[in-house]
C-alpha cells in the first residue's frame, strides 16, 4: 500500500486548495466560507519518484454541535492512519489559539508532521517564520497554495519524511480484470438530501467513514471509498443530494452538484436512494433521469423501509407504485433496506454486483441472431405504405450499456413498439437485469467500399 499523507489544519486556511494543487486537479471544493470540507478526501499522487495517497480533512473546530464533533473524528480518523502529517496555517493571520490546539493534538499523534504556512509570499516571509516555531512543530516551510509557490519545497519535504518504500515484491502485472481496468466496481451513491446516502455508505462499510447529520447538505464533495467483499472490491461514491436548480444558492452547492453528475458519469452503477415514506418526489425523477441519459446501470434503494407500516403485499405494491412513476427504469431491481438497522444492505451489495455484471455483459453475434430468427417467428415485422420492415443483420456494437446495432432496409419503419419488443426478447434471453439497453436501428451504407454494416 502507499504511504499516506494527511492535511490537517483548524477551518478555512487553504487545507483543500493545497490539497488540489498538489494532486494537480479541483476534487475538493475550494471556497472562503470555513468548514466547507466535511469528509475524508482521499486521492493517490507522486513526487520525485515516490508515489503516496493524499488526504484532504475537513477544519478541526471547537464546539460540541453534532456536526462539529462528527468533523472532528474524521480528521482523528485520518491523523491515525496516516504516515506523515502536513498542518497548514494561515500566515497572514499568525498563530491562534485553534491552531495550537490543532499542533498540540498532532504532537500527540507522534506522527512526523510538517508545518506548511499558507498565504505567504516570500516578501513578507522575513520574519514571520519565528511565530510559528513556538507550535513545536519544526521548521515552517512558507507555501502560497493558490498559485503554487514553494510547494515544490513543501513536497520534497514530505518525500524525505515518509517511510522506506518496501523491497519490491513480485505481484499481478495489471491488466483488464473482471470489473475493468482497476479490478473495481464503481457505484455511486446518489438521490435528494437527506434520504440517508452516508448513513447507507457507512452501515455498509461498517465504520463511521463519512459524516452524517440530519441537516441537509451535509455532504458536499464526492467521496471515493474503497472497500473489498470476497474478491470484488467496491469503490462507493458517496454525493451530495441533488437539489432543484431554483434552491441551489451559492457557489459550495453548485460545485457539490457539479462533482456529484461527475461522479455518475465515472461509476458503473447509480444507486439511486429514496425515502420510503415519500419515494417518488419530481427530483428523484429528475436525478433517475439523469441516471438514463449517462446509460448506467441503476438500483433503487428504498431506504428508511424500517419507518414503514407493513402489510402482507406492501413490498409488492410498492414496488408497482414505482415502476409506475418510473416507468423509465423499470429494467432497475428495487431493494427495501434500512440504513439504520442493516436490514436487506447485505442484498444491496449482491443486487448491485449483478448489476455492473450485466452492465458489462456481451452476447455473440451468431446467439443474437438465432434468438431474433426465432422471435421473428412468433412476432412478424412491422410494415408501412406495403413495405415490410428487413433486419439483415444484428450485432452489438458496445458495452456499459448493452448496445445492439440493427441493419434494416429502412429505420423509418422501425415502431416504437416493436422497438420495446425487441429489448424486451433481448432482456428475456440474457440477463439485463439493472441495465439499459440501447437499439440503434440503420440502413445499410450505399456506394463503392462502404462496408455493408457501416
Amino acid at each position: 500500500m502507499k504511504p499516506v499523507v494527511a492535511i490537517v489544519g483548524r477551518p478555512n486556511v487553504g487545507k483543500s486548495t493545497l490539497f488540489n494543487r498538489i494532486i494537480e486537479r479541483r476534487l475538493a471544493i475550494e471556497d472562503d466560507v470555513p468548514g466547507v470540507t466535511r469528509d475524508r478526501l482521499y486521492a493517490d499522487t507522486d513526487w520525485a519518484g515516490r508515489e503516496f495517497t493524499l488526504v484532504d480533512t475537513g477544519g478541526l473546530a471547537e464546539g460540541d454541535d453534532p456536526l462539529t464533533v462528527q468533523v472532528r473524528r474524521q480528521v482523528e480518523a485520518a491523523v491515525r492512519e496516516a504516515d506523515l502529517l502536513i498542518m497548514v496555517v494561515d500566515g497572514q493571520a499568525g498563530v491562534t489559539p485553534a491552531d495550537e490546539e490543532v499542533a498540540r493534538l498532532l504532537r500527540q499523534s507522534r506522527k512526523p508532521t510538517i508545518l506548511a504556512v499558507n498565504k505567504v509570499d516570500d516578501a513578507r516571509w522575513d520574519g514571520v517564520q519565528y511565530d510559528f516555531f513556538r507550535l513545536g512543530l519544526g521548521e515552517p516551510i512558507p507555501v502560497a497554495a493558490g498559485p503554487g509557490r514553494n510547494v515544490g519545497d513543501l513536497l520534497d519535504a514530505v518525500v524525505r519524511g515518509l517511510p522506506a518504500p518496501p523491497a519490491d515484491e513480485p505481484g499481478d502485472a495489471g491488466g483488464r480484470g473482471p470489473w475493468g481496468e482497476t479490478g473495481e466496481i464503481a457505484v455511486a451513491i446518489v438521490g435528494r438530501p437527506n434520504v440517508g446516502k452516508s448513513s447507507l455508505v457507512n452501515r455498509l462499510l461498517g465504520e463511521e467513514r463519512v459524516v452524517v447529520s440530519d441537516i441537509p447538505g451535509t455532504t458536499r464533495d464526492a467521496v471515493d471509498v474503497l472497500w473489498r467483499r470476497g474478491e470484488r472490491v467496491f469503490r462507493f461514491i458517496d454525493t451530495a443530494g441533488l437539489r432543484r436548480k431554483s434552491r441551489v444558492k451559492d457557489d459550495v452547492e453548485f460545485y457539490s452538484t457539479l462533482r456529484t453528475q461527475r461522479a455518475l458519469a465515472r461509476a458503473d452503477v447509480a444507486c439511486l436512494v429514496l425515502d420510503a415514506r415519500d419515494p417518488a418526489t419530481e427530483q428523484d425523477k429528475r436525478i433517475a433521469g439523469m441516471i438514463l441519459e449517462e446509460g448506467k446501470a441503476c438500483v433503487l434503494a428504498v431506504n428508511k423501509w424500517d419507518l414503514v407500516v407493513k402489510g402482507p403485499d406492501t413490498a409488492d405494491q410498492y414496488r408497482e407504485a414505482l415502476y409506475r412513476e418510473y416507468d423509465f427504469l423499470q429494467f432497475a431491481p428495487v431493494v427495501f433496506l434500512s440504513a439504520l438497522t442493516g436490514q436487506r444492505v447485505d442484498r444491496l451489495v449482491e443486487v448491485l454486483a449483478g448489476a455492473a455484471e450485466n452492465h458489462r455483459r456481451r452476447v455473440p453475434e451468431p446467439v443474437l441472431r438465432k434468438v431474433l430468427d426465432d422471435a421473428l417467428l412468433v412476432h412478424e415485422p412491422p410494415s408501412r405504405k406495403g413495405r415490410r420492415l428487413r433486419i439483415h443483420r444484428v450485432r452489438q456494437v458496445a458495452d456499459r450499456p448493452p448496445t445492439f446495432l440493427f441493419l434494416v432496409n429502412d429505420p423509418e419503419i422501425v415502431h416504437f413498439s416493436f422497438e420495446r419488443f425487441l429489448e424486451n426478447v433481448l432482456r428475456q434471453a440474457f440477463d439485463f437485469t439493472g441495465t439499459p439497453v440501447r437499439l440503434i436501428f440503420r440502413a445499410p451504407a450505399r456506394g463503392k467500399g462502404a462496408a455493408a454494416d457501416d
